[in-house]
């Protein structure tokens, strides 16, 4: 066992001068970090976008004005984007912080996005609310943003492709609903839909409505703050997730990396610390439909005029990309509303929706935006197979990615470092994640109807006295004095003691003396910080097991939820999706359609319907063989001739004929082939290049490709050997 080193005077002498320059040198940092939010705030429309970007419609010139705008992102140089393919509009969360986060470095949403070819657009917001404007106003005007880039690319191989962050994707999932024909594929990243859901011991976010008596606070905090609610609060809750990031390790970091840390601290601060404004009534819907009332997957939100937002009327493929160390938007409240929806997947299929998720093993809520690791991969990944992920077959989806060096096969057909493959997944690997039993629904329904009475009470006996005494100069007076704002202006200009800071901190960068890295002080120095962060979280977790008790007894109690009127005797959640009769009926006429249109159509509908039959045995689809498809279009005139939209509509209608009767699709497959067997043999052949593109087929997939092959007159067709396979797919690519 080494002994320890006993400390000499030059150790102390060393690291107590290091220890002063990193104390001066931080106090810079937070002096530049006051100068940095002071210019922010001082902006009319502060951002963090790390690109430039040219207005094209500001929302406040709509007839129902609100604080949002869409710009054009310009491609910085080196970067082309072809306008023919399909655009993409990225959407930032408006959850206290304002815009920019998924442009706010080169290796980001918008920029893997410019860096696959597409046109790229921005829907960000200002500081201040229209008075007056709601979530619904800010809907439509969404809704007008993607109608002008519709607009811009008439040519476009596509609807565009919306990106929402956070807060950000429900309200893109609402818009989506309400508007489908829109939309091309939905990217929602870190976005919660399934509010009430979570894992015991785990997750505690979800309990501090409940804990809190419902939305009545928040009512109260917007009429202090004279109609307004301040999105620094929304902040604060971030925080109280990590106290230990929170109060020691963020800026511990930075004091004991001082050299080297101060760009990515100050990048960063400058987006934490851009507090926004949102109006009562947008907060309150937020509150009282979404957070606490659980309402957007069960279908029982409204808009104006009546109409119902329901997420089964989204007709685009929807992507979910959420993270177990995720501790604001797990993966149960990103994916559970899959669960309040559909009972199997083939209600998925029958509504037509593609649904394809990935679950990260352990970054962070705001690394799923901001991490350049995550960009590079899997949002690279996301926005190089956009079009596979449009064209899939309805159902749900995994997307798995393997590095692109471990895959012999099809090498040539993968452009980036991953190579994705949509692998199919039933309901039950979303429940093999966890969530809530029934009891759970129960507290959470109780917790809502307790929400509802004390917002009522509120609003009979309290609220009209705090809007008397609430005037505007005590309302900005109180946001200046949250906690913080007051961090940042602390160490502003207006704090006399920072005076000297600047000068002092000169005079310590020109005699730095970083002491060795073997000093023992630095180790007692990293032992203490240890024992700090580990003393923070033994209190959070505490916290949080107390929270989740506290919550469970309360709302679990037998007498309040029979007094609130719960019914504990159902084997039913008490908020589900209603199933729809009309819509049962449709599918009923559209499965009769599809029958009688098994024996028609040509070639074209012949290789589609092989292709699915022999794919559907593999339970996913790689995005190897979807850019042999690809190749061959554009290697084939006729092919050509199909849009995307069009081959999606031909892979959809031949996939729902396997499902509704696959022998009798099969037995019509001769009927749609030419009678000549050279034009056969040189379709079968282009078919099994496409599906051996991944590899070769094995197991049931060969013995279906075999069947295929029957179908086509080409019982004797011999297995194609690898230098031939090799070849075939060079004369693709020519």
């Amino acid at each position: 066992m080494p002994q320890p080193t006993i400390p000499t005077f030059a150790d102390v002498f060393a690291y107590s001068i290091d220890a002063w320059q990193r104390s001066v040198l931080f106090l810079d940092i937070m002096r530049q970090r006051a100068e940095q939010y002071e210019e922010h705030t001082a902006r009319v429309a502060p951002h963090v976008l790390n690109y430039e970007a040219e207005l094209l419609l500001d929302g406040r010139t709509l007839a129902r004005p609100v604080n949002y705008a869409l710009v054009r992102i310009v491609p910085p140089k080196g970067i082309v984007v072809d306008p023919l393919k399909r655009p993409f509009v990225v959407v930032d969360p408006r959850a206290g912080h304002g815009p920019g986060i998924g442009g706010f470095k080169a290796d980001s949403e918008i920029g893997v996005a410019l860096k696959a070819g597409h046109p790229c657009y921005f829907i960000g917001f200002l500081p201040e609310p229209v008075p007056g404007q709601t979530i619904e106003d800010i809907a439509r005007a969404e809704a007008v943003f993607l109608e002008t880039v519709i607009t811009r690319h008439p040519g476009a191989d596509g609807k565009p492709c919306v990106i929402g962050n956070c807060q950000a994707g429900w309200a893109v999932m609402m818009l989506a609903a309400l508007r489908p024909e829109l939309f091309g594929p939905i990217i929602i990243a870190g976005s919660p839909l399934s509010y009430w859901a979570g894992v015991k011991g785990q997750y505690p976010m979800r309990y501090s409505g409940g804990l809190l008596g419902g939305s009545w606070l928040t009512a109260l905090a917007s009429d202090l703050g004279a109609g307004i609610f301040d999105g620094a609060w929304l902040v604060q809750n971030f925080e109280n997730q990590n106290p230990a990031n929170t109060l020691w390790t963020k800026q511990y970091n930075l004091y004991s990396k001082i050299d080297t840390e101060a760009d990515r601290y100050l990048g960063f601060e400058r987006w934490w610390g851009g507090h926004v404004t949102l109006n009562a009534e947008e907060m309150q819907f937020i509150v009282d439909e979404l957070f606490i009332g659980n309402k957007l997957a069960t279908g029982e939100i409204r808009t104006s005029d009546g109409t119902a937002v329901d997420l089964r009327n989204i007709r685009s493929p929807i992507v979910v990309f959420c993270s177990k160390g995720d501790n604001i938007t797990p993966p149960q409240q990103a994916l559970d509303w899959i669960l309040d929806l559909y009972d199997s997947v083939d209600e998925i299929r029958a509504h037509g929706q593609t649904i394809v998720y990935t679950v990260h093993e352990k970054i962070g809520h705001l690394g799923i935006f901001v991490s350049a690791g995550v960009a590079r991969k899997e949002h690279d990944e996301f926005a190089s197979n956009i079009d596979l992920i449009d064209v899939l077959p309805p159902g749900l989806y995994e997307a798995v990615l393997k590095p692109a060096s471990d895959v012999a096969e099809g090498r040539d057909l993968v452009a980036g470092e991953w190579v994705m493959r949509c692998e199919a997944r039933t309901l039950d690997d979303i429940r093999a994640l966890g969530g809530n039993d029934l009891e759970d629904e129960r507290r959470f329904a109780a917790a809502a109807k307790v929400s509802e009475i004390n917002l009522a009470l509120y609003r009979t006996y309290l609220q009209p006295a705090i809007r008397a005494m609430a005037t505007l100069p005590m309302a900005e007076a109180m946001r200046r004095m949250h906690p913080l704002r007051l961090q940042y202006e602390l160490f502003g200009s207006s704090n006399p003691f920072m005076a000297w800071i600047d000068a002092g901190a000169e005079h310590v960068r020109e005699n730095r003396k970083p002491t060795a890295s073997d000093n023992p002080f630095l180790a007692l120095q990293g032992t203490a910080s240890r024992q700090i962060v580990d003393g923070l979280e033994a209190w959070r977790r505490a916290a949080e097991h107390l929270s989740e008790q506290t919550f469970q007894t309360i709302y679990g109690a037998s007498a309040l939820q029979a007094a609130l009127g719960i019914d504990t005797k159902s084997s039913r959640p008490p908020r589900k999706a209603a199933k729809s009769l009309l819509h049962q009926a449709l599918v009923d006429t559209r499965i009769a359609e599809l029958k009688a249109a098994m024996p028609e159509g040509g070639l074209r509908e012949a290789l589609a319907r092989a292709l699915l039959f022999v794919g559907m045995a593999r339970g996913g689809a790689d995005e190897r063989g979807f850019e042999a498809v690809r190749r061959l279009r554009r290697s084939h005139p006729a092919a050509k001739q199909l849009t995307l939209a069009e081959f999606k509509a031909l892979m959809r209608a031949q996939y729902f004929m396997l499902l509704i009767d696959e022998e009798a699709a099969l037995a019509a497959l001769p009927k749609l082939l030419p009678e000549g067997s050279k034009e056969r043999r040189a379709a079968f052949a282009a078919l099994r290049q496409v599906l051996e593109a991944p590899g070769p087929l094995t197991g049931v997939a060969a013995e279906r490709l075999q069947r295929v092959a029957a179908l086509f007159g080409l019982d004797s067709e011999p297995p194609v050997p690898i230098v031939a396979r090799k070849a075939a797919r060079d004369h693709g690519a020519s």
